[in-house]
């Protein structure tokens, strides 16, 4: 309940926060602007309607922040509240950054002698519109930098407001990296267009946006960097997910963008090597917006790959390092396989429409579709190549490490992954090829019956080939990680301690029988005592044996090295909870009452780590599929 009313309030009072803000905003514009008389009224009114309203409803629910914040440590220390307190410094920050943007990139238009509306950003505003902008942002930002500031010097504990913190941080970060990698493509363009442009007619304003975006992003992604790598001697900076996956994102940001550019400009070259009629500084202007992508991209994925690397190489642990470089290769290796499917079936289809003749009546002929498939299977088949082959080395390496790599989830989601798609592929491939004969055989419109069965037969043995190999991968992947599990388990020596009724021994033994029947199990009564010939790697017993143990074998219990697996029983008035959390629970409800009925603290933390991870991951995939549209309409101009 507390989650819920303080998100409420958090939610609110930020909202109206920003009505607030840009209400005075467009108050002092619409009083400084002399210039529209008959429209300054209706902004006017505008602009007071929103303070009129907001203010009350922001003071109302800020104070009450204010003061739960002051009376509870728990109010003080949420996270709701910092995303609060970093999210409004991040959305007054932010715009009056761009305002400032706004006001360099024009500021520039004018000295180059082009107009001002020509800018990337706020050509249609005046000066005096950035400068109230910027002003207000300002100081609302000011007012709350103090805040966080005190908040800071008060906490009692640090690690919510450390984590947001940490986000914010990796924003600017982006934020700058973003305009650096947009100047710079803008600036390599206007590059290649030298040839074909004259100075000071449309275009040169590309280049002088370029330079007001690097002026404006350099430094803010400089800082923001800095500071991300000054704290990196703390562990938790070191070793916070938040920070790989950030480097992940970009890294394999960067391949898709360069991939994308690549084949692009292969595409090119390949179009004019076969004949494509251009003038020299055409196509030196149109090989310009691949390379101009593919450049900045190229030197954020080797630069943010080699931290992503070092970032690898903090993890101690040899099973965990090499599973977080497992991951980033996975998928180097999935994208690569893609593009390569696509190229050979691309390639094999072209082949079939010239083995039966059918001719390209465009003006590109056959140059267009060979030139395609070529700088598809150019570019995936050595990225996927390059990347499977180690992955599927490791896999069938002998002792540890070979193991872990065959047990890798992510190796298995690969691998899963690909047979579904290849089982629907040739399900579809395979209905399509039926229904063309059935068709066909019953008098049906079949057009191009030939090419139609070859076709869907070419994508038929495709998904077929795709679809053996990788099972025989995931086959050999079982057969040895069942012999080495089957190995381990038989060595491991097991004793359950059991009660005098005998129940707890037989229930274990039923239990183990289906889900561990490679594990030997061995009973010992606890009143016959512990015989002296035991030896035991881990010992199960019950939780009430625990609690109160025996005479004759609570030394031996005291004194056991191994691992002890505790089972809950119905012993009268013992409870087992998982933490601290959980106990104060219990021990409220017994106060009130009421019949305890603890959870599993681990298991529910489980499953909102998983949903949390689902979601990360769709929002990766969302983002990457972005960034690669992006690239691919930068290249064709759609």
């Amino acid at each position: 309940m507390k989650t819920i009313r303080r998100l409420y309030f958090y939610a609110i009072a930020f909202i109206s926060l920003e009505v607030v803000l840009w209400g005075v905003i467009g108050l002092l514009r619409s009083i400084f602007d002399a210039d529209n008389v008959v429209d300054n009224a209706q902004a006017l009114a505008q602009a007071l309607s929103l303070i009129l309203v907001g203010v009350p409803i922001f003071l109302f629910h800020w104070l009450w922040a204010q003061r739960a914040s002051a009376k509870d440590d728990e109010e003080k220390t949420a996270s709701l509240r910092a995303i609060f307190l970093y999210g409004v410094l991040l959305g007054t920050l932010i715009p009056a950054v761009q305002n400032f943007l706004a006001f360099i990139n024009r500021t520039f238009l004018v000295i180059s002698n082009l107009q001002a509306q020509r800018a990337v950003f706020g050509g249609s505003q005046t000066w005096v519109d950035n400068l109230i902008a910027v002003a207000i942002n300002l100081l609302i930002a000011a007012y709350f930098w103090n805040i966080l500031k005190a908040e800071w010097r008060t906490l009692p504990e640090t690690e919510n407001f450390a984590e947001i913190r940490r986000l914010s941080r990796f924003i600017w970060m982006l934020y700058g990296l973003m305009m650096v990698i947009y100047g710079s493509q803008q600036a390599l363009d206007f590059a290649f267009t030298l040839p074909v442009r004259v100075l000071g007619q449309i275009g040169r304003e590309t280049a002088v946006n370029a330079i007001a975006l690097l002026v404006v992003g350099s430094p803010i992604w400089y800082f923001s960097w800095r500071i991300l790598q000054d704290v990196l001697p703390d562990p938790a900076e070191r070793e916070s997910y938040l920070r790989l996956g950030i480097l992940y994102l970009l890294a394999l940001s960067g391949v898709i963008i360069v991939l994308t550019a690549g084949g692009n400009l292969l595409y090119m070259l390949l179009n004019r090597l076969l004949g494509e009629e251009m003038a020299g500084a055409q196509f030196l202007q149109k090989i310009g917006d691949p390379i101009s992508i593919g450049l900045p991209f190229g030197v954020m994925w080797a630069y943010f790959g080699s931290w992503l690397n070092q970032q690898i190489g903090f993890e101690e642990q040899a099973p965990k390092r090499a599973g977080k470089k497992r991951v980033y290769f996975y998928i180097l290796a999935l994208i690569g396989l893609a593009a390569s499917f696509i190229g050979v079936a691309s390639l094999l289809a072209f082949i079939i429409d010239l083995g039966l003749g059918d001719s390209y009546l465009s003006g590109s002929g056959f140059r267009q579709p060979i030139s395609g498939s070529l700088a598809t299977l150019a570019v995936g088949l050595p990225l996927w190549l390059m990347t499977w082959r180690p992955l599927q080395a490791e896999a069938l390496a002998d002792g540890d490490l070979g193991d872990h790599a065959r047990r890798s989830v992510i190796r298995k989601t690969y691998l899963y992954l690909v047979l579904f798609t290849a089982v629907i592929g040739g399900m579809v491939s395979a209905g399509g090829l039926i229904f063309t004969l059935i068709n066909a055989a019953l008098g049906g419109n079949t057009g191009d019956f030939a090419n139609a069965i070859l076709d869907t037969l070419q994508m038929l043995v495709l998904f077929v080939v795709l679809l053996v190999y990788h099972l025989s991968a995931l086959r050999k992947d079982g057969a040895a990680h069942a012999d080495v599990l089957e190995a381990k388990q038989e060595g491991f020596k097991l004793v359950v301690l059991d009660n005098s009724d005998g129940k707890f021994g037989e229930a274990v033994k039923a239990v183990f029988a289906k889900r561990a029947p490679k594990v030997p199990l061995t009973v010992v009564n606890v009143k016959d005592g512990i015989p002296a010939d035991v030896k035991a790697d881990a010992v199960i017993l019950p939780g009430s044996l625990t609690v109160n143990p025996a005479e004759n074998v609570s030394a031996w219990i005291g004194s056991f090295n191994g691992s002890r697996l505790i089972v809950p029983d119905e012993a009268a008035g013992v409870w087992w909870v998982n933490d601290f959390g959980q106990a104060a629970d219990s021990a409220k409800a017994l106060a009130e009452g009421q019949e305890i009925r603890p959870q599993s603290t681990a298991r529910m933390n489980s499953v909102w780590t998983y949903v949390a991870y689902v979601f990360a991951a769709l929002f990766a995939c969302q983002l990457l599929i972005g960034l690669l549209v992006f690239g691919v309409s930068m290249v064709t101009g759609f």
